[in-house]
């Protein structure tokens, strides 16, 4: 069970996380480059809130809301 778990840990030590090796080594070099994981994830986040209040603004233009006291049990 031991060469079991360390090929696990040859696999993601030499293979999966290279990419983030060469990223930290990058840093002083780029900080843009070093960040670029942290700057997609930003970019995905902000297209998700964006697509978001457009599904939001076009429920509210149709006017399928209810928006009465008797719309949710807690508002009334």
């Amino acid at each position: 069970m031991r060469d079991f778990f360390e090929g696990i840990q040859s696999f993601f030590e030499d293979f999966a996380f290279a990419p983030l090796d060469y990223m930290r080594s990058v840093e002083l070099d780029s900080w843009f480059l070093a960040n670029i994981v942290n700057w997609l994830f930003m970019i995905i986040g902000f297209l998700a809130f964006l697509y978001w209040m457009k599904q939001l603004k076009d429920v509210n233009d149709r006017g399928d809301e209810r928006k009465d006291s008797t719309a949710h049990s807690f508002l009334g």
